[in-house]
């Protein structure tokens, strides 16, 4: 019992997490635990990973985290097994600002942004006018991808040559003369009330409680193709991609039932990735 404690304290006080699970690869029945950092609530399907893996006496246990910037630092630090928080085009800048040995080894789901209205202010897209404040994630990658929102939304006009991760300094033309604010994607939707609008990404929303059809506006997932930046992925270390253990996770988590909890269980914020 006193190790256990040393082991949450000990991981608390490296990460300011907070854990779901904390223990060995093997437990006291056998049982090998894979701790997976999450980032958000939206983790039911998780649930039914697990009943898929009793048979082979595998169990997840999941680490929350409470922010984007911490969980791949952790997998790279060896403090969990796999991540399942982030989609391909911020780990791939992840990698590239930070150096971590990571590589993706399953598609998990799409979780397309949406632009949420502060419903007392305005109540569609047409709405926004000359001065409007809309919020965006502060970190490249999202904050990218909601500029490419605002694109398709009509509202400005980037330069194509970035990509999926223009900034604010790629924007070729405001059609309409927006305020774009910028916040960690995590409180958004708690400044929603001060701003006219936001563009919030799925995990975030659902723990917001806001849901698909409050939106105004939405990211269509099919519009990027079938090599879509966005979709979601499980991740580990570049030398345990092809871990026996870690594998049996990602066929345990690719099946019909997990597949059915992401397609019904999120108000319809999610998309399975196969």
């Amino acid at each position: 019992m006193k190790s256990i404690k040393l082991c949450i304290a000990a991981t608390i006080a490296a990460l300011s997490i907070t854990i779901t699970g904390c223990g060995d690869k093997k437990a006291d029945d056998g049982v090998t635990v894979v701790k997976i950092g999450v980032v958000g609530d939206y983790n039911l399907h998780w649930d039914d990973v697990n009943k898929n893996l009793a048979k082979d006496k595998i169990q997840v246990k999941l680490v929350k985290f409470s922010d984007y910037a911490t969980p791949n630092r952790a997998l790279s630090d060896k403090e969990i097994d796999l991540n399942a928080f982030q989609h391909v085009a911020f780990l791939n800048n992840d990698i590239e600002r930070n150096g971590y040995k990571l590589t993706p080894i399953c598609q998990t789901l799409i979780a397309p942004i949406r632009l949420y209205n502060n419903k007392n202010k305005i109540k569609s897209v047409s709405d926004i006018k000359d001065g409007s404040i809309i919020g965006i994630p502060s970190d490249l990658t999202n904050g990218g991808r909601s500029l490419k929102l605002l694109e398709a939304a009509g509202l400005i006009e980037v330069d194509p040559a970035k990509g999926y991760v223009p900034t604010k300094a790629d924007i070729t033309k405001y059609n309409v003369k927006i305020e774009i604010r910028e916040a960690e994607s995590g409180v958004l939707a708690n400044i929603l009330p001060d701003i006219d609008a936001a563009c919030i990404n799925g995990g975030n929303a659902y723990t917001a409680k806001l849901k698909p059809t409050d939106a105004i506006f939405s990211e269509d997932p099919k519009a990027t193709g079938e090599d879509n930046p966005y979709v979601n992925v499980i991740v580990a270390r570049t030398e345990d991609k092809d871990n026996p253990i870690y594998q049996k996770v990602v066929k345990a988590f690719r099946s019909d039932n997990v597949k059915n909890t992401i397609n019904t269980a999120y108000d319809g914020g999610y998309i399975s990735a196969w």
